[in-house]
């Protein structure tokens, strides 16, 4: 079996789908798509995305400074508003409560470590207490073969990091979907 580090999880309806991040990068980007089915309702799901705001959810060795991401929701992490940090190198450019939440990398040090990156992470009803997430990330490509070998060894490292996020938020949104009510407080565009 010949695994693809551009698709891990996405079904092909998924990867034909139109997502907010589309436009915020300049061509050529590869499109590149992560998704999981969670055990939680849709809100349950979103208010977990949120705390990207708090944390990273992946290996936190490697991207959170050696500090564990939260185990818990954080009080106010559902409160959204355009250019708040995500993940300490993204910026919020877009979100819909319950739907999705669109950023791009902006952080100079970042951005010249790894070019450009615009994300959206959606969330969507995949039947009753199950809820898909698909994440569909756009990434510069540079030129020339070693712009692609770039890209090619960036989607593996990518998949290797993000595919520990979508499965640590899938773990705490099931542990948490039935004992927390929905936080409002989030706000939409």
């Amino acid at each position: 079996m010949v695994v693809d580090p551009r698709n891990w999880g996405a079904r092909p309806e998924e990867r034909e789908a139109r997502y907010p991040c589309e436009g915020l990068l300049p061509p050529p980007a590869e499109e590149w798509f992560r998704a999981v089915t969670v055990r939680a309702e849709r809100a349950v799901v979103f208010r977990w995305l949120c705390q990207l705001k708090v944390a990273p959810y992946s290996w936190d060795v490697l991207d959170n400074f050696g500090r564990l991401s939260p185990r818990s929701l954080t009080p106010g992490a559902e409160v959204l508003e355009h250019g708040q940090r995500v993940m300490t190198i993204f910026e919020l450019t877009d979100f819909e409560v319950d739907r999705h939440l669109t950023m791009v990398l902006d952080t100079p040090w970042a951005r010249g470590a790894f070019g450009g990156f615009a994300i959206s992470y959606v969330v969507q009803d995949d039947g009753p207490g199950l809820t898909r997430l698909v994440v569909k990330l756009l990434v510069g490509r540079g030129g020339g073969p070693l712009g692609r070998l770039r890209c090619r060894a960036m989607a593996w490292g990518d998949l290797f990091m993000m595919r520990r996020q979508l499965e640590t938020l899938r773990s705490l949104a099931e542990g948490t979907a039935g004992e927390h009510g929905r936080s409002d407080g989030a706000t939409g565009k």
